[in-house]
């Protein structure tokens, strides 16, 4: 089935650099520039298959795929072990976006990659963390998978909730507003509700007539944007 960026690449997102490190909670942009784009002066090449190759922007799925890397980053697995893991998968898969692939769907197949680069690549404890302890692997895999919402045919990430504990009514969803945060039950994007709350002075009030939303909704949006700024 052709995924919606194939018929009309509106429906991809678009997010900077910026925007994506404040949504990963990423402490330097540079990282992330590193796995898109590559590293200069060295020979290793970008992790992810980017959807807009020759500009900075980054689509919905390259964020996603930005989100698994960092994660499993943070969990000690190596550079190498998940650039090995996403050619092995795009290779074996005959997919562009492994790593924004449904848990469901490819739990094991992935930990079978992931066990077969770390061993290639001499990761041992990514080895013996993928092949000995499998109720921490889950455990990842469903803190990965937390928020996302996939698409049942192609069983690629489909939709987002960043934060779902704290804003269960925050979305990133590529085919609305251009994949840009929004409130989902109002259907606005935050930063349009954040801006007008700052053009009158802190008024949620105000804010909620000028666009016919609720006080609730306003704050929620509000608050969203506040923390992806700290």
């Amino acid at each position: 089935m052709m995924r919606a960026i194939e018929r009309d690449p509106l429906l991809a997102g678009f997010y900077s650099i910026g925007d994506a490190t404040r949504l990963l909670g990423v402490s330097h942009a540079a990282k992330l520039r590193g796995w898109i784009n590559g590293w200069p002066n060295s020979k290793s090449g970008p992790i992810v298959e980017r959807d807009f190759k020759q500009t900075a922007t980054v689509s919905f799925l390259d964020l996603m795929e930005l989100r698994f890397i960092e994660y499993f980053r943070s969990q000690g697995v190596s550079m190498p072990t998940l650039r090995k893991a996403a050619d092995l998968a795009r290779q074996e898969w005959s997919v562009q976006h492994p790593f924004a692939l449904s848990d469901v769907k490819y739990l094991t197949d992935r930990r079978k990659v992931m066990a077969q680069a770390s061993k290639a690549v001499g990761d041992k404890p990514t080895w013996e963390l993928v092949t000995g302890q499998y109720l921490i692997w889950d455990a990842i895999e469903a803190s990965i998978a937390k928020g996302v919402v996939f698409d049942p045919a192609t069983h690629l990430a489909l939709r987002w909730k960043p934060r779902p504990g704290d804003h269960p009514d925050i979305v990133l969803d590529p085919a609305r507003a251009f994949g840009k945060p929004l409130v989902d039950s109002a259907g606005i994007p935050t930063d349009a509700l954040f801006r007008q709350w700052k053009a009158e002075d802190g008024s949620f009030e105000k804010v909620a007539r000028w666009f016919n939303v609720s006080r609730e909704q306003v704050e929620n949006a509000v608050r969203f944007e506040l923390e992806l700024a700290n």
